[in-house]
């Protein structure tokens, strides 16, 4: 396995597992308001989603069909269907060796291209950005215990080689 579907799967696990913590929390838990990011569990998390599922559908020269679903339950079955078109288009730039090929980000004013390579990075880090205060928000309120979320752990309970 190579370091791009270590990141990938890592990703995708990661932001699951923290979703599959809050199916256990109340409305009230999920919305209840912060002093960061995008203020609440829920909001959070359906950034996270909202961004994987846009920018590959960009990156896939696809319609942009913007989600509201914000069940936790939800946004689980968005995640698997964002995590499997960011793979798809992974791969094929993979094979392709196409890092530095471009697509057009056309929800920019003027359109702008931007490599793939960048853009899948650019993924990866964002979820990881908002993951920390996804687990800030859920330390503060008391949830415990919590996934370390690290790739060694997704390695280990994935039992992935």
């Amino acid at each position: 396995m190579d370091l791009l579907d270590r990141l990938l799967g890592h990703d995708s696990w990661t932001t699951r597992q923290l979703l599959e913590i809050c199916a256990t929390l109340s409305d009230e838990q999920l919305d209840q308001e912060f002093d960061i990011g995008h203020r609440s569990l829920r909001a959070t998390l359906h950034h996270i989603i909202s961004n994987m599922e846009i920018w590959s559908l960009l990156m896939a020269g696809e319609p942009i069909e913007r989600q509201t679903t914000q069940s936790v339950s939800g946004m689980l079955r968005r995640l698997i269907v964002a995590e499997a078109r960011l793979q798809k288009i992974a791969s094929k730039v993979k094979a392709e060796n196409g890092w530095d090929e471009v697509w057009i980000d056309i929800l920019n004013d003027p359109p702008k291209e931007k490599p793939f390579g960048t853009a899948l990075a650019h993924i990866i880090t964002h979820s990881m950005h908002h993951r920390a205060q996804v687990l800030y928000m859920l330390r503060l309120s008391g949830v415990q215990p919590l996934p370390e979320g690290d790739v060694f752990s997704w390695e280990t309970q994935t039992k992935v080689h």
